[in-house]
């Protein structure tokens, strides 16, 4: 048959064993079936028809097992006859050493420790790097328990392995590709990821990076952050309008000295603090194109701005801020305080608020202390 997506969904689970349904458009490529309804996309390749599994549906798309099968059927990675054809014998160590050491003359320093770290514990091949299969490479990583600690190694083997077809150790790269499920809704930062996160905005200047570092400063939306406005920061408080806040509920923060600092050094004719580029009374509004070139050199988890505010909530809670305050501090309308209890509880906790920024700005400090740039 000609598989398609909706073929594959509905194909049947065999009552014993294994079933393969094999592509019409690419002969010796197809979805094995098994008793249990797992489907694995798999090719036969190179003179004896040899069958290799290449990844289970739907975690791999069909267009991408397509064009795996099409490499693997070509692939001299994949024919261990000519595997060693014209390249130098040189062990997975050696390559290793090599590459650690060609890597500590064009990364920072964390970069390096964090590769050393991670080729080290978990990758300890000891065949040549060219008798390295997918599998071998797929079968370490998939063993690697915490999903973060999965996706950088994968990461760090996959980039040596880019430099040693660089350097001619290898003609094609036998790292697999693979892909990693992350719960983004619940994503906090480490103190390490957060301390990354800075720097690269420091460095990032305005409009992008001012934005992000006041996103880890106050805990505030994302649409708050961009539209606000220099009229609005006043006493050494924001104070958000009712007509502007998400829940329709004026907002007043009394942020730290931090950020009060960093709010005094944007300027500009207009009273909004990010404008666009072409229209001071409208907001900034490049936010896909900033974050994919901010993040190029961010070596950690993928992460959304909203997680910021998650790990904001979390060092919050991790310095013993109460969950009312900080409640206040993100002004979440549904919480510890709200029906009848929120009707009657009208204090605004500016004190309590304050106090907590204070806490938490000199946490911060200690984290961009801790994990200064190289």
């Amino acid at each position: 048959m000609s598989l398609t997506d909706l073929q594959i969904k509905r194909l049947p689970s065999p009552e014993t064993g294994q079933k393969t349904y094999y592509d019409k458009a690419l002969p010796g490529f197809g979805v094995r079936v098994s008793q249990g309804g797992t489907k694995t996309f798999v090719v036969l390749y190179g003179k004896n028809r040899r069958r290799r599994s290449l990844g289970r549906y739907p975690d791999m798309s069909l267009a991408e097992a397509r064009m795996l099968a099409k490499q693997a059927q070509v692939d001299i990675t994949l024919d261990q006859q000519s595997l060693r054809s014209g390249l130098p014998k040189v062990s997975f160590e050696a390559s290793r050493a090599k590459f650690l050491e060609d890597s500590a003359s064009r990364n920072k320093a964390k970069t390096v420790q964090e590769y050393k770290r991670l080729l080290i514990k978990h990758f300890n091949f000891k065949q040549d790097i060219g008798d390295i299969t997918r599998h071998d490479i797929a079968s370490v990583v998939e063993d690697i328990k915490k999903p973060s600690e999965q996706k950088h190694a994968f990461v760090a083997i996959r980039t040596m392995m880019n430099w040693c077809v660089k350097r001619g150790y290898l003609d094609v790269s036998p790292t697999p590709p693979m892909t990693f499920k992350t719960r983004t809704r619940e994503r906090v930062l480490d103190d390490a990821e957060l301390a990354a996160v800075w720097h690269r905005a420091e460095g990032f200047g305005y409009p992008y990076g001012s934005i992000v570092q006041l996103l880890i400063l106050t805990g505030q939306r994302k649409g708050e952050i961009v539209g606000l406005r220099h009229s609005w920061v006043t006493n050494g408080q924001i104070a958000y309008p009712s007509e502007f806040a998400k829940n329709r509920r004026s907002h007043t923060v009394p942020v730290g000295a931090r950020a009060l600092d960093l709010l005094g050094k944007i300027s500009g004719g207009a009273d909004l603090l990010f404008p666009s580029r072409f229209n001071d009374e409208r907001t900034f509004n490049g936010f896909s194109k900033c974050k994919a070139f901010f993040d190029q050199d961010l070596n950690i988890e993928p992460y959304t701005l909203h997680d910021l505010r998650r790990t904001f909530s979390s060092n919050m809670a991790k310095l013993g801020t109460p969950i009312h305050v900080t409640e206040r501090i993100l002004n979440h309308i549904s919480g510890t305080i709200s029906g009848v209890a929120a009707v009657y509880n009208r204090h605004a906790y500016i004190n309590e608020m304050q106090v907590a920024f204070g806490e938490y700005e000199k946490h911060l400090s200690y984290i961009l202390s801790k994990y200064a740039e190289a």
